[in-house]
């Protein structure tokens, strides 16, 4: 969830014109590469099926990757962290917030080195936490420090994104990382859990990662993005129906290692640190239908933390509920 310039494209080759006929729009869709069961759908081409696009699949490393893509206009639709979503529609981004991909547990948690004398999140104080800055990680890490009482200025926050922390972790330059999978697993390896986004959310500071959508390109291709957002309900609902059945063997998750570069036998404990959550709960206070308040409040926070300059008052025209309520 790399750099290079991406675009809409709408053509059609000089043969097909000749024909008649025109070949199909090619969307570029942005996603933070996470081993979930939407990579399965993704594998098998269903999105494509679905929506009549010719999709290319874009990673990006950190949300601030994708509010950039998402202003100029390279690509229309994505996946993006709560945090981040705040912050892109505080600057009036033209997006909207469609469906939910995942909520945030231990999925994205604080890790530190075995050697880095933390034992508890007390014990960050004096030492260097990497974080890709104004991701739902680092709200989360804001969160927790704020939690307990600590300072900003009584950690060291090396900004670094997600690719790169592990190099950062196994060189020494790091004592601590608030990360996602599969970076986690990673250093997990050589380190020890110390609190999840599902620990932070209950402290006042939840997260997600969610889906969205420029507004003008919603509008344009309404029915393709409730395709899109069936094909992604039934790719969490086929894990849903059975998680026990997503083992490392399973060709699931093999598809979802080979897609994802993350290794099988560590996606099922993956798969179990987010929460999946159906289209039709969506719609409700916990979910799609309380995002503007979620948003207000990680902005504000944000402000208070010296973040962004300012939030806006009002941030329901950046969340949609229309598509989820097609699609459910």
């Amino acid at each position: 969830m790399k750099t290079k310039t991406a675009r809409i494209l709408v053509t059609a080759s000089l043969a097909a014109l000749m024909a008649g006929g025109a070949m199909a729009e090619t969307v570029i869709i942005g996603n933070f590469g996470s081993p979930t069961p939407m990579q399965v759908a993704r594998a098998e081409k269903k999105f494509e099926a679905a929506t009549g696009w010719e999709i290319e699949w874009r990673t990006f490393g950190s949300g601030t990757e994708v509010i950039a893509a998402m202003a100029s206009g390279d690509v229309q639709v994505a996946e993006l962290g709560s945090s981040p979503l705040a912050i892109a529609a505080s600057q009036g981004v033209e997006l909207e917030l469609f469906m939910i991909a995942q909520g945030l547990g231990t999925a994205e948690s604080l890790i530190a080195k075995a050697d880095s004398g933390i034992a508890k999140l007390e014990d960050v104080k004096g030492k260097r936490i990497a974080v890709p800055v104004g991701s739902t990680a680092h709200y989360s890490l804001m969160g927790a420090l704020a939690h307990s009482g600590i300072a900003e200025s009584d950690v060291t926050i090396v900004n670094l994104p997600a690719d790169q922390i592990a190099a950062a972790w196994d060189s020494g330059q790091v004592d601590a990382a608030f990360i996602w999978q599969p970076v986690q697993s990673q250093i997990l390896q050589t380190g020890t859990f110390i609190v999840g986004a599902d620990q932070t959310a209950q402290w006042g500071y939840p997260t997600f990662d969610g889906w969205v959508v420029n507004k003008d390109f919603a509008e344009a291709n309404a029915d393709a993005m409730v395709a899109f957002a069936k094909v992604m309900n039934e790719a969490n609902q086929a894990y849903l129906a059975d998680p026990a059945a997503w083992t490392a063997d399973s060709a699931q998750v093999k598809t979802i290692a080979e897609v994802t570069g993350a290794a099988a036998d560590q996606v099922p404990e993956i798969l179990k640190g987010f929460t999946f959550i159906p289209l039709a709960d969506q719609l409700g206070d916990t979910w799609l239908g309380g995002a503007a308040a979620n948003m207000k409040a990680t902005a504000d926070f944000l402000v208070a933390a010296g973040r962004i300059d300012a939030a806006v008052d009002d941030y329901s025209p950046f969340v949609t509920t229309a598509i989820a309520d097609a699609a459910k």
